[in-house]
């Protein structure tokens, strides 16, 4: 089969490939001009031309190549494209990680000493209503735990009026894959003996809890949000879910998540946001955040590689803590990216979150990237010798719209795409702005609380060039999805959604994947020498903020930060899952605090304070 050039790069070019794997290239090349397939065994390979080589070089930007230089390259390449079979032969497990461990910490980083001894909040008053159980239904895990123990209430009444709301709401809000109800009640009951006898537990014994459906649960599918994996089962509990038992959780139901983590679609439909239902609840944990924030269980486990915590705690106006990288063990989580996953707690507050990382961080002997770090907080701490910074940048008023200018001779179609753009652009533009009243109020209340804000600035690096790293090992967590053709059976088939992104990462080439690494090592070290400045910094949670620091590691705290107004802009007629600030009027905004590596203890306690003085926490949809 004759190849056309031409066509050739300009599909690659639509499908947004600009830099290319040269054998990668080759081996598609090779693909396409496929020999038949004889009777007695499958189709080969073409052998690779210099005519093939041309275009590939073309794609990848090297070259070009003389004739001699092509001809002492051929066989190499023949022989390099020939090695892939071997390894694509094993069939190589989502568990089966990389020779290869990311260490977020730059050289002569040292990990914490044990920090600060952890103390109890103690509970708020509890006004109990008409129906004392169903009116705990937003009551954070430190005041459920107390009442627990106090015999005020049993873990197994909790855990059915849990179990009754997600039934409920699920109907509208589409966040249960798998209710876990038998092991529930019989892990409720077993509590409840054990608080008879007065065998008093930590401050999770009996709280009934979610996880993200990528935890693998034996006795239960894990079928991490994505068509083609509805019945996949494993035989042992995700290290997490082990911690949680032992420290006498409730497992109540496995969220969803966008398929295969991202965004907020899964094989069963869109889980939606609490506070617009007409929108989704972002993600990729969509279900955990959506619960959460409905009053549906005490807290939940999600994931992040890129915003999966940050970006459905905003939408969902809830409490999201992402650890350190290396703090929480992900044995027996979905591997998406080996160097950039992160399991965390979502719950109602701070003090809340703690709790939960208390219970689940620390080596288990079988993630190797998890380190002995220590995470112990005070949530009544002296916070008056932290120095707090800002990222300046982040406050400062927006720059001027720049918006398409009309070209000689467009067409009326080209017209109106244009237009439209523009008019998406200014939208876009007045919800950012009205935003922006409730991060400049958050500095306000920082120095009204005595702080003395630091202003700081992220490294001039170029994040988002590194972010393909992501992709790339993505997709070769699910290179049999790709080469087999199931990724067809994904709910999601657009160009930014994973069966693109992972054809588009086969042409990633190994050399800049490599050089995207040593400028990440670049981001490690700079972005730690700024809290070698400051303890803490304040910023939005969106903005270059979030993909820098997922790069690098460090740990952030998403906080809701209040309500919009009547009087915000009205959110776009579609949710294109894009953007986090689109609620509308009524719907959360937050805020975000980062740390040093491992300093989530620090983290937490300087957070829990602000969260106090704000109160935003408090405040839950109206669900009926």
């Amino acid at each position: 089969m004759t190849l056309d050039r031409r066509g050739f790069l300009a599909a690659c070019t639509r499908a947004g490939i600009t830099s290319a794997l040269l054998p990668g290239i080759l081996y598609t090349l090779a693909a396409q001009a496929q020999q038949p397939a004889s009777a007695a065994k499958s189709p080969e390979l073409a052998k690779i031309t210099p005519e093939m080589l041309d275009q590939a070089a073309s794609l990848a930007g090297v070259g070009p190549f003389t004739a001699e230089q092509k001809r002492l390259m051929l066989d190499g390449l023949n022989d390099q494209r020939d090695s892939y079979a071997p390894i694509r032969a094993l069939k190589l497990a989502n568990s089966v990680p990389p020779a290869y461990l990311f260490n977020p910490r730059p050289t002569g980083e040292r990990l914490p000493s044990r920090q600060i001894v952890m103390i109890g909040g103690g509970p708020r008053p509890i006004e109990i209503s008409a129906d004392p159980i169903e009116g705990l239904a937003f009551e954070t895990v430190a005041n459920l735990s107390t009442l627990l123990k106090a015999r005020k209430i049993t873990s197994l009444a909790l855990t059915q009026m849990y179990l009754a709301r997600l039934k409920h709401y699920d109907a509208k809000l589409h966040f249960v894959i798998t209710l876990t109800e038998e092991r529930a009640l019989k892990q409720a009951k077993a509590v409840d003996a054990e608080i008879a006898a007065g065998r008093i537990g930590g401050p999770l014994q009996g709280i009934p809890w979610g996880a993200k459906d990528l935890l693998a649960v034996k006795g239960y599918p894990t079928t991490w949000g994505a068509g083609g994996f509805e019945h996949q089962a494993f035989d042992e509990d995700a290290t997490v879910v082990q911690r949680l038992d032992a420290a006498g959780a409730v497992l109540v139901a496995k969220f969803t998540l966008g398929a295969l983590a991202m965004g907020d679609k899964w094989f069963g439909g869109r889980t939606r946001n609490p506070w617009n239902m007409d929108q989704g609840s972002s993600g990729s944990s969509a279900g955990s955040a959506s619960a959460v924030s409905a009053g549906c269980v005490g807290f939940a486990i999600g994931s992040e590689t890129l915003g999966s915590i940050s970006s459905p705690s905003t939408r969902c106006g809830v409490t999201g803590l992402r650890p350190t990288f290396g703090f929480v063990p992900r044995t027996g989580a979905m591997a998406l990216s080996w160097t950039m996953d992160k399991l965390g707690p979502i719950a109602r507050s701070v003090e809340d979150c703690a709790l939960v990382l208390e219970a689940i961080h620390g080596p288990d002997g079988k993630d190797a990237n998890v380190v002995q770090a220590d995470f112990r907080w005070d949530p009544r701490m002296n916070l008056h010798n932290f120095r707090i910074g800002y990222l300046k940048s982040e406050f400062d008023p927006l720059p001027p719209l720049k918006l398409q200018e009309a070209v000689p001779g467009e067409n009326p179609n080209e017209k109106r795409v244009r237009e439209e753009h523009n008019e998406a652009m200014k939208a876009a533009r007045l919800r950012r702005e009205y935003d922006r009243r409730y991060e400049l109020a958050a500095l306000d209340k920082l120095r009204a609380m005595g702080e003395k804000l630091i202003p700081v600035e992220l490294p001039k690096l170029p994040y988002d060039a590194m972010v393909p790293l992501l992709t790339a090992e993505a997709a070769a967590a699910f290179d049999d999805l790709t080469m087999s053709g199931r990724d067809q059976l994904l709910t999601e088939q657009g160009i930014e959604d994973w069966p693109n992104a992972f054809r588009i990462a086969r042409f990633y080439p190994a050399v800049e994947y490599i050089q995207a690494n040593r400028a990440r090592t670049l981001a490690i070290q700079q972005v730690s020498e700024l809290f070698e400045k400051v303890d803490i910094i304040v910023t939005p949670t969106t903005g270059t903020q979030l993909a820098a620091t997922n790069l690098t590691g460090h740990p952030a705290l998403i906080l809701p930060n209040g309500l919009r107004g009547a009087d915000a802009p009205k959110p776009p007629d579609i949710d294109d899952g894009d953007s986090d600030d689109i609620g509308g009027p009524g719907t959360p905004v937050s805020l975000t605090f980062l740390a040093g590596h491992y300093q989530d203890a620090k983290l937490a306690s300087f957070a829990n304070v602000y969260q106090d003085a704000t109160g935003f926490h408090k405040l839950h949809p109206k669900l009926d």
